[in-house]
């Protein structure tokens, strides 16, 4: 197990170390650590990439994103599970095709939907295709762990007179809590870290995420990878601190949605 976790470790490690490097430090030996930590490499990134208003962008989308997703992938779970019974599983494998059809065949099609539409350029374009990509698997998981709950909760619900929206609301929705947090973890990664769609939709804005941001470094014909490596740490910064803070709850999400 040590070879391997130096193995996942050194990567991490040449980010950190180059990072603090000075330009001259880095082309004399990549592997070797910093003389000093050297923090211009850090303020360049964050005032040249404007990577406080890009990570406002991720910060936004992402929020956003995730809390739709949640929301109508909790409700279509619910309507596929708890409605009619012949029907559900062809509705499921509906929302599966997403995961069988590369998303790569969905690339042109939707960029020239979006330029029709207008919305090329904007967060917009970018929330609706993130709410699209991310509804399969969370429909999967929510149906998965809804199957295995009983309705016994949600009848007692109806017999008070609540309808399906009341019941869903205040009896489905706080039993899905589990998973939910599986949902959020897998599904943020997922959409903080992507780079192709920012690019594609976003990249000459004011309106570009983190990755695409760190990208502004690099050039055709040379690369300051100091400030690569630097805008990586700032990128990575806001997940790292979220997950050490709620690492107990992310344990549990995982264990408790993917058990389920």
């Amino acid at each position: 197990m040590i070879p391997i976790t130096i193995a996942y470790l050194f990567p991490l490690y040449i980010m950190i170390s180059m990072s603090f490097k000075t330009s001259s430090e880095i082309a004399g030996s990549t592997v070797a650590p910093p003389s000093s930590l050297y923090l211009g490499n850090y303020e360049t990134a964050w005032v040249t990439a404007d990577l406080g208003r890009a990570m406002l962008n991720s910060l936004l989308v992402t929020a956003v994103s995730i809390t739709a997703a949640v929301l109508i992938g909790a409700m279509a779970a619910y309507a596929i599970v708890r409605g009619n019974r012949r029907t559900s599983t062809v509705k499921l494998m509906a929302f599966l095709l997403g995961l069988m059809v590369p998303g790569q065949l969905g690339m042109v099609p939707l960029y020239l939907l979006m330029r029709d539409a207008g919305l090329l350029q904007t967060h917009a374009s970018l929330i609706i295709y993130y709410v699209g990509s991310l509804m399969p698997m969370t429909v999967f998981l929510y149906t998965g762990f809804l199957k295995t709950q009983s309705p016994t909760f949600e009848e007692a619900a109806k017999i008070d007179g609540a309808g399906w929206w009341k019941s869903f609301i205040h009896v489905v929705f706080p039993l899905l809590r589990p998973v939910t947090g599986t949902v959020i973890i897998i599904n943020t990664i997922n959409t903080w870290n992507d780079f192709l769609t920012p690019l594609l939709y976003l990249a000459g804005t004011p309106n570009r995420t983190l990755p695409v941001a760190v990208f502004s470094f690099q050039g055709e014909f040379a690369s300051e990878w100091g400030l690569i490596f630097a805008g990586m740490m700032i990128a990575a910064l806001p997940v790292l601190i979220v997950y050490f803070f709620l690492q107990r709850h992310v344990i549990q999400g995982f264990a408790g949605g993917l058990k389920g």
